[in-house]
Protein backbone atom coordinates (compact mmCIF):
# COMPACT_ATOMS: atom_id res chain seq x y z
CA UNK A 1 0.00 0.00 0.00
CA UNK A 2 1.10 3.27 -0.90
CA UNK A 3 3.01 6.05 1.74
CA UNK A 4 0.79 8.43 0.62
CA UNK A 5 -3.23 7.83 0.44
CA UNK A 6 -5.45 10.32 1.80
CA UNK A 7 -8.98 10.22 3.18
CA UNK A 8 -11.01 12.42 0.88
CA UNK A 9 -15.13 12.41 1.28
CA UNK A 10 -17.81 10.19 2.03
CA UNK A 11 -20.78 9.87 -0.27
CA UNK A 12 -24.24 10.17 0.97
CA UNK A 13 -27.50 10.08 -1.60
CA UNK A 14 -29.61 12.72 -0.63
CA UNK A 15 -33.04 13.38 -1.58
CA UNK A 16 -33.75 17.10 -1.42
CA UNK A 17 -31.37 19.22 -2.00
CA UNK A 18 -32.96 22.13 -0.10
CA UNK A 19 -33.14 20.62 2.74
CA UNK A 20 -29.60 19.26 2.86
CA UNK A 21 -28.82 22.99 2.56
CA UNK A 22 -30.15 23.70 5.60
CA UNK A 23 -28.84 21.39 7.44
CA UNK A 24 -24.96 21.07 6.10
CA UNK A 25 -24.77 24.92 5.34
CA UNK A 26 -27.34 26.76 7.41
CA UNK A 27 -26.99 24.36 10.59
CA UNK A 28 -23.35 22.69 10.45
CA UNK A 29 -21.31 25.61 8.71
CA UNK A 30 -20.49 23.54 6.07
CA UNK A 31 -19.59 25.34 2.19
CA UNK A 32 -20.03 24.58 -1.07
CA UNK A 33 -17.01 23.41 -2.33
CA UNK A 34 -18.21 22.48 -5.63
CA UNK A 35 -21.49 21.21 -7.98
CA UNK A 36 -21.84 19.80 -11.32
CA UNK A 37 -25.18 18.54 -12.70
CA UNK A 38 -24.92 15.12 -15.24
CA UNK A 39 -27.37 14.15 -17.42
CA UNK A 40 -26.69 10.08 -17.31
CA UNK A 41 -25.63 8.56 -14.28
CA UNK A 42 -22.11 7.80 -13.45
CA UNK A 43 -19.59 4.94 -14.68
CA UNK A 44 -18.54 4.45 -11.47
CA UNK A 45 -22.16 4.36 -10.24
CA UNK A 46 -20.83 7.36 -8.52
CA UNK A 47 -24.63 8.15 -7.81
CA UNK A 48 -26.02 4.64 -7.23
CA UNK A 49 -27.27 1.98 -9.98
CA UNK A 50 -29.12 4.88 -11.44
CA UNK A 51 -28.75 6.15 -14.95
CA UNK A 52 -30.64 9.38 -15.42
CA UNK A 53 -30.24 13.46 -14.04
CA UNK A 54 -28.21 13.31 -11.28
CA UNK A 55 -26.26 16.49 -9.53
CA UNK A 56 -23.31 16.38 -7.11
CA UNK A 57 -22.18 18.52 -4.68
CA UNK A 58 -19.42 18.76 -2.68
CA UNK A 59 -19.61 20.44 0.92
CA UNK A 60 -17.47 20.60 3.78
CA UNK A 61 -14.99 23.08 6.14
CA UNK A 62 -12.32 23.19 2.98
CA UNK A 63 -10.90 21.79 0.55
CA UNK A 64 -9.44 17.98 0.28
CA UNK A 65 -6.15 18.80 0.36
CA UNK A 66 -6.42 19.60 3.73
CA UNK A 67 -9.98 18.27 4.89
CA UNK A 68 -12.32 15.47 4.66
CA UNK A 69 -15.68 16.38 3.02
CA UNK A 70 -18.98 15.12 2.09
CA UNK A 71 -20.20 14.51 -1.59
CA UNK A 72 -23.85 15.05 -1.96
CA UNK A 73 -25.43 12.79 -4.88
CA UNK A 74 -28.91 13.89 -5.48
CA UNK A 75 -30.94 11.37 -8.30
CA UNK A 76 -33.58 13.90 -9.96
CA UNK A 77 -36.41 11.26 -9.71
CA UNK A 78 -35.86 9.73 -6.42
CA UNK A 79 -37.34 11.69 -3.14
CA UNK A 80 -35.63 9.22 -0.41
CA UNK A 81 -33.77 6.07 0.07
CA UNK A 82 -33.94 3.22 2.87
CA UNK A 83 -30.99 3.44 5.49
CA UNK A 84 -29.41 0.13 5.94
CA UNK A 85 -27.56 -0.35 9.04
CA UNK A 86 -23.73 0.00 7.21
CA UNK A 87 -23.53 3.63 8.17
CA UNK A 88 -22.66 4.63 12.07
CA UNK A 89 -22.12 8.41 12.17
CA UNK A 90 -19.74 11.15 11.07
CA UNK A 91 -17.89 13.31 13.87
CA UNK A 92 -17.40 17.06 13.70
CA UNK A 93 -15.43 18.79 16.01
CA UNK A 94 -15.52 23.12 16.34
CA UNK A 95 -16.48 25.37 19.04
CA UNK A 96 -18.19 27.81 16.85
CA UNK A 97 -20.59 24.71 15.23
CA UNK A 98 -21.47 23.59 18.53
CA UNK A 99 -22.09 26.86 19.84
CA UNK A 100 -24.38 27.54 16.69
CA UNK A 101 -26.09 24.23 17.30
CA UNK A 102 -26.91 25.24 21.12
CA UNK A 103 -28.07 28.61 19.63
CA UNK A 104 -30.99 26.78 18.04
CA UNK A 105 -31.94 24.24 20.60
CA UNK A 106 -29.90 21.91 20.12
CA UNK A 107 -28.90 19.94 23.55
CA UNK A 108 -25.70 17.00 24.02
CA UNK A 109 -27.42 14.14 25.07
CA UNK A 110 -27.39 12.75 28.66
CA UNK A 111 -24.21 12.12 30.22
CA UNK A 112 -22.29 13.13 27.27
CA UNK A 113 -20.17 16.53 25.64
CA UNK A 114 -21.66 15.92 22.03
CA UNK A 115 -24.48 16.97 20.23
CA UNK A 116 -26.18 14.21 17.86
CA UNK A 117 -28.68 14.69 15.49
CA UNK A 118 -29.27 13.45 11.81
CA UNK A 119 -29.46 14.73 8.82
CA UNK A 120 -32.86 14.59 6.13
CA UNK A 121 -31.99 11.71 4.69
CA UNK A 122 -31.43 9.76 8.61
CA UNK A 123 -27.43 10.30 8.63
CA UNK A 124 -26.42 10.86 11.98
CA UNK A 125 -23.79 13.24 12.97
CA UNK A 126 -22.01 14.20 16.32
CA UNK A 127 -21.05 16.95 16.39
CA UNK A 128 -18.16 18.00 19.75
CA UNK A 129 -16.01 20.65 20.65
CA UNK A 130 -12.84 21.41 19.01
CA UNK A 131 -10.46 23.77 17.94
CA UNK A 132 -9.88 22.38 14.70
CA UNK A 133 -13.69 22.86 12.57
CA UNK A 134 -13.31 19.57 10.85
CA UNK A 135 -14.96 16.37 10.04
CA UNK A 136 -12.86 14.01 12.21
CA UNK A 137 -14.06 10.86 12.12
CA UNK A 138 -16.36 8.20 9.79
CA UNK A 139 -18.07 5.43 11.63
CA UNK A 140 -19.03 2.17 9.99
CA UNK A 141 -20.42 -1.20 11.57
CA UNK A 142 -19.05 -4.35 10.60
CA UNK A 143 -20.09 -8.22 11.38
CA UNK A 144 -16.78 -9.38 12.31
CA UNK A 145 -14.32 -7.10 13.57
CA UNK A 146 -11.50 -9.80 13.18
CA UNK A 147 -11.93 -9.94 9.24
CA UNK A 148 -12.31 -6.12 8.81
CA UNK A 149 -8.93 -5.87 10.42
CA UNK A 150 -7.52 -8.04 8.26
CA UNK A 151 -8.66 -6.54 5.39
CA UNK A 152 -8.24 -2.17 6.36
CA UNK A 153 -5.47 -2.65 8.54
CA UNK A 154 -3.93 -5.91 7.00
CA UNK A 155 -3.95 -5.67 3.28
CA UNK A 156 -4.89 -1.76 3.20
CA UNK A 157 -1.95 -1.20 5.59
CA UNK A 158 -3.82 1.49 7.39
CA UNK A 159 -2.56 2.10 10.88
CA UNK A 160 -4.11 1.37 13.99
CA UNK A 161 -4.63 4.11 16.38
CA UNK A 162 -7.57 2.60 18.90
CA UNK A 163 -8.61 -1.01 19.53
CA UNK A 164 -11.31 -2.92 22.02
CA UNK A 165 -13.16 -6.07 21.77
CA UNK A 166 -15.78 -4.59 19.14
CA UNK A 167 -14.31 -1.47 17.92
CA UNK A 168 -11.06 -0.30 16.21
CA UNK A 169 -9.79 3.22 14.82
CA UNK A 170 -8.03 3.30 11.77
CA UNK A 171 -6.18 6.32 9.75
CA UNK A 172 -3.81 6.63 6.83
CA UNK A 173 -2.32 9.68 8.13
CA UNK A 174 -2.43 11.78 11.81
CA UNK A 175 -3.12 14.62 9.52
CA UNK A 176 -6.76 12.85 8.12
CA UNK A 177 -9.96 12.30 9.19
CA UNK A 178 -9.96 8.79 11.23
CA UNK A 179 -11.49 5.78 10.13
CA UNK A 180 -13.73 3.73 12.76
CA UNK A 181 -15.68 0.03 12.51
CA UNK A 182 -17.89 -1.07 15.29
CA UNK A 183 -18.66 -4.62 15.45
CA UNK A 184 -23.02 -5.67 15.86
CA UNK A 185 -22.38 -9.43 14.98
CA UNK A 186 -24.62 -9.65 12.32
CA UNK A 187 -24.67 -9.65 8.71
CA UNK A 188 -24.79 -6.05 7.14
CA UNK A 189 -27.61 -4.91 5.69
CA UNK A 190 -26.61 -1.68 3.45
CA UNK A 191 -30.15 -1.27 1.48
CA UNK A 192 -30.62 1.27 -1.17
CA UNK A 193 -28.59 4.77 1.24
CA UNK A 194 -25.46 2.81 1.38
CA UNK A 195 -22.58 5.31 0.72
CA UNK A 196 -19.00 4.94 0.10
CA UNK A 197 -15.84 6.17 0.92
CA UNK A 198 -13.02 8.33 -1.13
CA UNK A 199 -9.18 8.14 -1.03
CA UNK A 200 -6.60 9.55 -3.10
CA UNK A 201 -4.17 6.92 -4.95
CA UNK A 202 -1.41 7.12 -6.94
CA UNK A 203 -2.73 6.62 -10.13
CA UNK A 204 0.15 4.96 -11.34
CA UNK A 205 -0.31 2.11 -8.45
CA UNK A 206 -4.10 1.43 -8.98
CA UNK A 207 -3.72 -1.34 -11.15
CA UNK A 208 -1.18 -3.01 -8.67
CA UNK A 209 -4.02 -2.65 -6.21
CA UNK A 210 -6.52 -3.75 -7.65
CA UNK A 211 -4.22 -6.99 -8.89
CA UNK A 212 -3.54 -7.49 -5.34
CA UNK A 213 -6.57 -6.75 -3.67
CA UNK A 214 -7.87 -9.14 -6.53
CA UNK A 215 -4.93 -12.23 -5.76
CA UNK A 216 -5.69 -11.87 -1.49
CA UNK A 217 -9.01 -12.91 -2.56
CA UNK A 218 -10.96 -9.82 -1.73
CA UNK A 219 -13.91 -8.21 -3.64
CA UNK A 220 -13.38 -5.55 -6.99
CA UNK A 221 -16.46 -4.02 -7.08
CA UNK A 222 -15.78 -1.93 -10.05
CA UNK A 223 -12.52 -2.66 -11.70
CA UNK A 224 -9.72 0.19 -13.04
CA UNK A 225 -11.57 2.41 -15.32
CA UNK A 226 -10.81 5.96 -16.50
CA UNK A 227 -13.99 9.07 -16.03
CA UNK A 228 -13.63 11.29 -18.90
CA UNK A 229 -14.61 14.93 -17.79
CA UNK A 230 -14.99 17.00 -20.85
CA UNK A 231 -12.61 20.44 -20.81
CA UNK A 232 -11.31 18.65 -17.39
CA UNK A 233 -8.63 15.76 -16.41
CA UNK A 234 -9.52 12.42 -16.29
CA UNK A 235 -9.83 10.70 -13.13
CA UNK A 236 -9.02 6.90 -13.01
CA UNK A 237 -10.77 4.39 -10.36
CA UNK A 238 -10.76 1.49 -8.40
CA UNK A 239 -13.88 0.65 -6.29
CA UNK A 240 -13.03 -1.75 -3.77
CA UNK A 241 -15.69 -3.78 -1.18
CA UNK A 242 -14.30 -4.92 2.15
CA UNK A 243 -15.71 -8.12 3.63
CA UNK A 244 -19.35 -6.04 4.59
CA UNK A 245 -19.25 -4.71 0.46
CA UNK A 246 -18.58 -1.31 2.14
CA UNK A 247 -17.72 1.09 -1.02
CA UNK A 248 -13.61 2.07 -1.17
CA UNK A 249 -13.27 4.29 -3.83
CA UNK A 250 -9.23 5.01 -5.18
CA UNK A 251 -8.67 7.62 -7.14
CA UNK A 252 -6.25 8.64 -8.85
CA UNK A 253 -4.46 11.45 -7.05
CA UNK A 254 -3.05 13.25 -10.31
CA UNK A 255 -6.42 13.87 -12.13
CA UNK A 256 -8.81 14.41 -9.28
CA UNK A 257 -6.38 17.17 -7.43
CA UNK A 258 -6.96 18.95 -10.62
CA UNK A 259 -10.65 18.44 -10.76
CA UNK A 260 -10.91 19.44 -6.57
CA UNK A 261 -10.07 22.69 -6.77
CA UNK A 262 -13.15 24.67 -4.84
CA UNK A 263 -15.16 26.78 -7.17
CA UNK A 264 -16.32 30.41 -5.88
CA UNK A 265 -19.27 30.18 -7.91
CA UNK A 266 -20.21 26.74 -6.90
CA UNK A 267 -22.96 27.86 -3.98
CA UNK A 268 -24.48 30.14 -7.11
CA UNK A 269 -24.51 27.74 -9.39
CA UNK A 270 -26.52 24.92 -6.83
CA UNK A 271 -28.76 27.94 -5.69
CA UNK A 272 -29.93 28.33 -9.57
CA UNK A 273 -30.33 24.02 -10.24
CA UNK A 274 -32.38 23.84 -7.16
CA UNK A 275 -34.64 27.02 -8.35
CA UNK A 276 -35.26 24.73 -11.96
CA UNK A 277 -35.56 21.57 -10.25
CA UNK A 278 -39.29 20.54 -10.72
CA UNK A 279 -38.21 16.57 -10.72
CA UNK A 280 -41.49 16.53 -8.02
CA UNK A 281 -43.78 17.34 -10.76
CA UNK A 282 -42.99 14.66 -13.33
CA UNK A 283 -44.68 12.21 -10.86
CA UNK A 284 -48.33 11.97 -10.00
CA UNK A 285 -47.76 11.45 -6.26
CA UNK A 286 -44.00 12.95 -5.80
CA UNK A 287 -41.00 11.53 -6.56
CA UNK A 288 -40.72 8.03 -5.43
CA UNK A 289 -38.47 6.39 -2.66
CA UNK A 290 -36.15 3.72 -3.01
Amino acid sequence: MSSSVRALHYVFKIGDRKKSYEFFVNLLGMKILRHEEFSEGCAAECNGPYNGLWSKTMVGYGGEEKHFVLELTYNYTIGGYTLGDDYRSITIEGDSIYQNLESKGHKATADSHQIELPDPDGHLFIVKRGTKEDITRISTNVQSLEKSLDYWHGHLKMKMLEKDAKRAVLSFGDDQASFEINQIDKKIDRKSAYGRIAFAYPGKELKSLEESTESAGYSILKPFVTLHTPGKADVEVVILGDPDEHEICFVGAEGFWELAQIDPKSDETLQKAMEKDSSVDWFKDGKKFV
